[in-house]
């Protein structure tokens, strides 16, 4: 049987005015599969990102995940995803337990059963010793491993994640990296970076995307053909004309 389909764009376009920022996009993303999408600042990868979460709609194109339209259907698609957008729905007041209480009461989760997956994220998540202080009080690293707690929460089978290790120190990067190699073993997961230096050591493949284009799709070995270096590459697939 072939592996099913977990993540798909068909001919997304998005166009704000006069402004196209996503332009024909289309791909997929196998049951399994860690995807880096990578280009620089303003290539449209959170708006791609927002497009297939159903956060706003195409102008053409559609998006699924798990097999679901998004626009069709995105209370169906919600359920099999989870999504961390680059700056995550946090209350300061909130502790990181009250957090994923409210939201999985929201998700519909109850008893025992949120009990069990609150325990499960704040321990995978490594937050078990801020678990009852104020969000608000807590590191950057902490806060954003709260907003991975949230996206983990209803044990989502796609997981959509923008900029993960924005702003964080070099200790609490490689906590967000072992993380997300542990969550590709049983999760599809696509993350959006523009740091050259988080492709090799999570990714299996690399999306890359200029000017609201796809312009690369590959393993990251690949970039690394004909002996370039990965910011060659980098200044290769952004200076070539779309």
């Amino acid at each position: 049987m072939s592996t099913p389909v977990m993540i798909e764009a068909r001919g997304l376009s998005k166009q704000f005015g006069k402004f196209m920022a996503v332009r024909d996009v289309t791909f997929s993303i196998p049951r399994g599969q860690v995807v880096a999408f990578l280009g620089p600042n303003g290539a449209g990868k959170t708006t791609t990102m927002r497009l297939l979460t159903g956060f706003i709609a195409p102008t053409h194109g559609t998006a699924r995940i798990a097999g679901i339209d998004v626009q069709a259907d995105r209370i169906e698609a919600a359920r099999h995803l989870g999504y961390l957008p680059e700056n995550g729905p946090l209350y300061p007041d909130m502790t990181p337990h009250g957090l994923l209480q409210f939201f999985g009461e929201a998700r519909g989760l109850a008893g025992g059963a949120l009990r069990g997956r609150i325990d499960a994220v704040l321990g995978q998540c490594a937050l078990e010793s801020v678990a009852y202080k104020p969000i608000g009080k807590l590191s950057k690293g902490y806060r954003q491993r709260v907003s991975m707690a949230q996206a983990l929460l209803h044990d989502p089978e796609v997981l959509i994640m923008d900029e993960p290790t924005s702003g964080l120190d070099p200790n609490q990067i490689r906590g967000v990296r072992k993380l997300i190699r542990e969550l590709g073993k049983s999760k599809t997961v696509m993350v959006s970076t523009h740091i050259l230096q988080e492709v090799e050591p999570v990714a299996d493949r690399v999306l890359f995307i200029h000017d609201g284009k796809i312009v690369f799709d590959g393993p990251p070995a690949e970039l690394r053909a004909e002996g370039r270096s990965l910011e060659d590459q980098f200044h290769r697939l952004t200076e070539q004309p779309v």
